[in-house]
């Protein structure tokens, strides 16, 4: 499902660089030439996206027995680089216009072609996006929420371009080119500390922990005395919990175990994709009286 996914933005992304090279073509606006270096970077990311699901799909193996699934965030990692690498462009195609402001030409066709690849590039965040956080994919969400930054780029520099049209301001086309690289550059430093936080084994969010916490709480039905040591963390489309069990001493072994697989089934059944691991502990570590 998510290799699919990314095959269709690959496709889509190739799609609309071409729509939006076409619209440039039409009207030399460097404003237009910096969202056709964007979308560069969609083909790119969604390449390594693509790549990136199909080894983190791989099973776990001897070398890696928790599996592959963090392979996900090295494309995200390297998405967020050629974001800030097409900022970098699109400030260095800018600057000698902004210096020199030149009058536009096929500003009608170019900009109906630009408003159509912007369109396509709506669907395509949206769907993104949805997969993304339905399949628990960082790659997906990446990819989707990149697209979706170039849309709402795509149509400030509609706007813009229409504006320069509108008022033979053309010191706006290259003005808008030097925002949208501003904007481009700031999605990029966000993707990659994202990407770095799942590389660091960074937590799942607080809200959803307390869900787990209340989860647990509701299954034990006081069986057990307490939870302690919790712990998160998520890598790719599967998360990890672990936490301490005090159960009663006069609880037996074989209870304890039977108590421990109903506590895995109920929160592997709430919580899909995640691995639970329960340290039994006997009454006399028990952290909290009462």
């Amino acid at each position: 499902m998510a290799e699919r996914a990314a095959r269709l933005s690959f496709l889509a992304a190739l799609l609309v660089l071409g729509l939006k090279g076409v619209a440039y073509l039409l009207t030399g606006s460097v404003a237009l030439l910096s969202d056709a270096l964007e979308s560069t970077v969609n083909v790119a990311a969604a390449l390594l996206a693509l790549f990136a699901i199909r080894f983190a799909q791989r099973p776990p193996d001897e070398t890696h027995p928790f599996g592959h699934t963090k392979a996900e965030y090295f494309s995200a990692v390297l998405e967020g680089a050629l974001v800030v690498l097409a900022a970098l462009l699109i400030t260095k195609e800018s600057i000698p216009r902004l210096l020199e402001p030149k009058p536009l030409e096929g500003l009608g066709p170019g900009l109906l072609v630009s408003l159509v690849a912007s369109l396509l590039n709506g669907l395509l965040a949206w769907h993104l996006i949805r997969q993304g956080k339905l399949l628990r994919s960082p790659a997906l969400t990446a990819d989707g929420y990149h697209v979706l930054s170039d849309v709402l780029t795509s149509v400030g520099v509609l706007a813009g371009v229409g504006l320069a049209w509108a008022t033979g301001l053309w010191v706006l086309d290259p003005l808008l080119a030097l925002l949208v690289a501003g904007n481009i550059l700031l999605m990029g430093f966000r993707l990659v500390r994202q990407s770095v936080g799942g590389l660091m084994d960074e937590g799942l969010p607080p809200e959803e922990v307390g869900r787990i916490r209340e989860t647990i709480g509701k299954a034990l039905r006081e069986r057990a005395l307490e939870v302690h040591d919790l712990k998160t963390r998520k890598a790719g489309n599967r998360a990890f919990l672990e936490f301490h069990l005090v159960v009663p001493g006069s609880m037996t072994v074989e209870e304890a175990h039977r108590l421990c697989d109903e506590l895995e089934r109920v929160l592997e059944r709430s919580f899909p994709g995640l691995a639970v691991t329960i340290h039994v502990e006997p009454e006399s570590e028990r952290k909290r009286p009462g």
